[in-house]
């Protein structure tokens, strides 16, 4: 059976691929693989998972309904309400919650879980690398709050999931759109902030 024909046969077969790589490559970095590697490179597929989805919502997505809104010949956005925004919204906020758990779990790892989210501020003295990458867990953790009690609530009165009245669903639309709008906002300055710390403190 050919793994590209489902999504999960893809990212198996991706895994895979991965690992074939890295026991091939020369070294002796196979040997003891610590956790926080795994837990790192899991997040960075969760977050490109979650970045992703938001840019589409924000960049294609929206603008495109608001197109098919307005052209009264067209199709409309009926298919894409019913069939790929609850699929691409399953998809978003698992992807930002397992971005969020393995962000949290590299930094206990680390042993700075305490000192990100203190900002580096707690110690002794200043802690540069805490304090970026606590810059970048705090923004993650505001959009993890903006997906989870603004944005999915609000999308399914939009989409029909729940009941809701005319007004309701007007409502609901205003506050998904800003908490996503905010959202994309706070990921170029979270994703600076992420990298920043192994990059000489700025991408």
């Amino acid at each position: 059976m050919n793994p590209l024909k489902s999504v999960a046969g893809t990212i198996i077969a991706g895994v895979i691929l991965a690992v074939i790589i890295a026991i091939f490559l020369p070294g002796e970095h196979i040997v003891g693989v610590p956790a926080k590697s795994i837990v790192i490179w899991l997040h960075v597929l969760a977050g490109v998972t979650w970045i992703g989805l938001l840019y589409y919502f924000n960049f294609v997505q929206v603008p495109a309904l608001g197109e098919a809104a307005a052209d009264e010949g067209g199709p409309g956005g009926a298919g894409i309400a019913k069939y790929v925004a609850p699929r691409a919204l399953w998809w978003f906020r698992w992807g930002a919650a397992a971005t969020w758990l393995t962000g949290a779990t590299y930094l206990y790892l680390q042993g700075m879980l305490h000192h990100a989210f203190t900002l580096g501020l707690m110690g002794d003295a200043p802690n540069p690398y805490a304090n970026m990458i606590g810059i970048g867990a705090w923004l993650g953790t505001i959009m993890l709050f903006n997906v989870w009690v603004l944005i999915w609530p609000n999308q399914k009165k939009v989409l029909g999931m729940v009941e809701a009245t005319p007004e309701q669903v007007a409502k609901a639309k205003s506050i998904a759109f800003m908490a996503s709008r905010s959202n994309t906002l706070m990921s170029i300055p979270m994703l600076m902030s992420m990298i920043g710390p192994g990059h000489g403190w700025f991408m």
